[in-house]
């Protein structure tokens, strides 16, 4: 059996309405189920962000995940598809450089949350989409081809009219070679810039330490994500920012965290060195009660002053959409007004920004939460409509 490759050479997110398989899915492609919060077994559903890997190898020119010619290593982000976790799927989009949208073939497409990710992958920027059409096991050959149709209605009016849509059965291993495939043709691996100032968006933070663990055996917190561009190195020392909030004479003020790496993850492997690709973990030598929980996720993480600046309040010009994504009855975006919440998705953060100035190509946010971005960065916007937010347009930071 061939040797894997030890980073992924791309990341790609699985997303899609609430219990269409993404799960189960990764499960079959890297043996790994991702569902591990307590929570999410309970529930059955995905709440964090999941990661695994799998390989990609060629045997007499047919593809599978277990021998052959090591084709590509790919790293797969599990992106929870209940309503009430869109900002979650949101932030995942940042280290994504392709997406696997699944669909049910035993259930009416589209779901609500099917349309809001089509949206949201198209505001976010991402160009590289399959449609994977599971579940056909359940179904007789005249639904799944209605399910097919149906599907392709609704790609029509998106940027995605010409995304592949590959039938396939997670559970019972149908068409997966053809799966792989698509993913072969359909995402290539980025042109990436290791020559740039290192900078990564983390999407998880927590502690691995197991209860009980002796002081001396106890290791520091652990930043989950992607690197955008750059290489880190075991033994370089990092900054976080925004990093986290302290007291001040009265106020909260935001202080960045210094630290250093300790230690690279791919997966299961320890490597010295990391570049653009897959999902990593970076060991740092930080306290495991600042990191643990998912405390740091949002921030970005690079070489000491080289990082974007750190946004307290933020100028975009904004882009609505003509209507609400995901409401059932397809409501009409309204304007926004002064004093307005609206919850804001940039990299792999997530805040709520109060709408205080209102121009014309210049909208001001003042952030409950403050981002670290750069001019330019793309963020998406949702509006609180009944008990959760909606999808509604986006901006770009001036």
């Amino acid at each position: 059996m061939a040797k894997q490759s030890i980073q992924p050479d791309i990341s790609i997110g699985l997303v899609g309405h609430v219990d269409h398989g993404k799960t189960t899915l990764t499960q079959h492609l890297s043996g790994k189920w991702t569902d591990t919060h307590s929570e999410e077994l309970k529930r059955g559903i995905t709440i964090r962000l999941g990661y695994a890997n799998f390989s990609i190898f060629e045997k007499d020119k047919k593809l599978n995940t277990k021998e052959g010619t090591l084709k590509r290593t790919v790293s797969i982000i599990d992106a929870p598809g209940h309503e009430s976790l869109m900002a979650t799927m949101l932030s995942g989009a940042a280290i994504m450089d392709g997406a696997l949208l699944l669909v049910a073939a035993n259930e009416v497409c589209p779901q609500p949350q099917t349309v809001e990710h089509l949206k949201a992958l198209e505001i976010v920027g991402m160009k590289n989409l399959i449609v994977v059409q599971n579940k056909i096991d359940l179904v007789e050959e005249k639904q799944a081809l209605a399910n097919y149709k149906e599907i392709k209605a609704v790609l029509k009016s998106t940027s995605f009219k010409d995304a592949p849509i590959i039938p396939i059965s997670a559970q019972h291993d149908v068409n997966m070679d053809m799966l792989l495939q698509a993913i072969e043709d359909t995402i290539p691996t980025p042109k990436r810039d290791t020559k740039k100032d290192p900078m990564m968006f983390v999407a998880r933070s927590f502690d691995i330490n197991k209860p009980g663990s002796k002081l001396s055996k106890m290791v520091g917190g652990v930043l989950g994500g992607a690197l955008k561009e750059g290489v880190f190195k075991v033994g370089d020392e990092i900054e976080i920012k925004p990093g986290y909030a302290i007291e001040s004479k009265n106020q909260q003020i935001w202080k960045s965290i210094t630290t250093k790496i300790t230690g690279l993850m791919s997966g299961s492997d320890q490597i010295k060195e990391v570049s653009p690709g897959g999902s990593i973990a970076v060991m740092t030598s930080l306290d495991p009660s600042i990191i643990k929980s998912d405390t740091l996720a949002g921030n970005v993480v690079g070489h000491k002053d080289k990082l974007p600046p750190v946004w307290e309040e933020v100028i975009m010009d904004v882009t609505l959409l003509d209507r609400v994504v995901g409401a059932k009855d397809k409501l009409v975006v309204d304007p926004l007004k002064t004093n307005e919440p609206v919850m804001l998705n940039v990299n792999a953060a997530t805040t709520v920004g109060i709408i205080t100035k209102l121009k014309k190509n210049a909208i001001t946010f003042d952030l409950k939460l403050p981002i670290c971005a750069q001019e330019g960065a793309r963020v998406t916007l949702s509006r609180r409509i009944g008990q959760r937010w909606r999808l509604i347009g986006f901006g770009i930071i001036k």
